[in-house]
């Protein structure tokens, strides 16, 4: 199996984002994330992309490994400040209990998935050929696909704030994997983003602060690990 997936890899790494896609939108769109199908589904997802990764013994080439030295990252602080952002207003409680947690269960599942194809496999496919094209691809693909939330009935304005904002994560992100060869700071913020914005209480000032926020400080992040540290 390892020999047929290295040498498909470019296939498959499409072909898992594509069916990531397709499958999310039919629960976004027929279920909702915070329904207990959509979390079964998910975490099919999630189990079988790790089976995967075990199967042709990847999991330290795509990041399932701990980070050696959390002083250089300063201890990933930046992360929690980011990830907070969704509870700034407080927590808007609107959901029960049970829509929460198959909610959060859902997007841990999906912090998962998204960072090991976005940032695993296709970060990692193309940068044996192109580092600097790769790094593109994989934070500018991650933020385009949100465009999907258009055609599951999200507002225009929010959706491109948003892709903007997470091609500045995922930008961060990449850098971070990179450097540092983990994937699992990047896991860990995705996954409690994503977690905690059924809390998130919006208006139209936090709206543009809040996305501000994204894209300023993952970007200049990204350039302080940049620059500070070396392969």
């Amino acid at each position: 199996m390892k020999k047929t997936f290295e040498k498909h890899e470019s296939l498959i790494s499409i072909l898992l984002i594509i069916l990531y896609v397709v499958i999310n939108s039919y629960c976004m769109q027929n279920f909702g994330l915070e329904d207990y199908r959509s979390t079964i589904i998910n975490t099919i997802f999630s189990i079988a992309l790790l089976l995967l990764i075990i199967t042709i013994k990847r999991t330290a080439y795509y990041g399932l490994t701990k980070v050696t030295d959390y002083k250089k990252y300063l201890y990933f602080i930046p992360l929690v400040l980011i990830i907070s952002v969704n509870i700034w207003n407080g927590f808007n409680i609107v959901h029960t209990p049970t829509e929460i947690l198959f909610y959060i269960l859902s997007m841990l599942n999906i912090g998962f998935i998204e960072e090991i194809i976005f940032r695993g496999f296709l970060f990692k496919m193309m940068a044996k050929d192109n580092l600097k094209s790769a790094i593109i691809v994989s934070s500018v693909t991650f933020g385009l696909g949100h465009i999907v939330n258009l055609l599951n009935g999200a507002d225009f304005v929010p959706t491109l704030l948003q892709m903007c904002y997470a091609i500045a994560l995922g930008y961060l992100f990449v850098i971070i994997f990179y450097k540092s060869k983990s994937l699992i700071p990047c896991i860990i913020a995705h996954s409690l983003i994503n977690s905690f914005s059924i809390f998130n209480i919006e208006n139209n000032v936090s709206l543009y602060i809040r996305s501000a926020f994204l894209i300023v400080v993952p970007l200049a992040y990204a350039f302080y690990i940049n620059k500070t540290i070396k392969e």
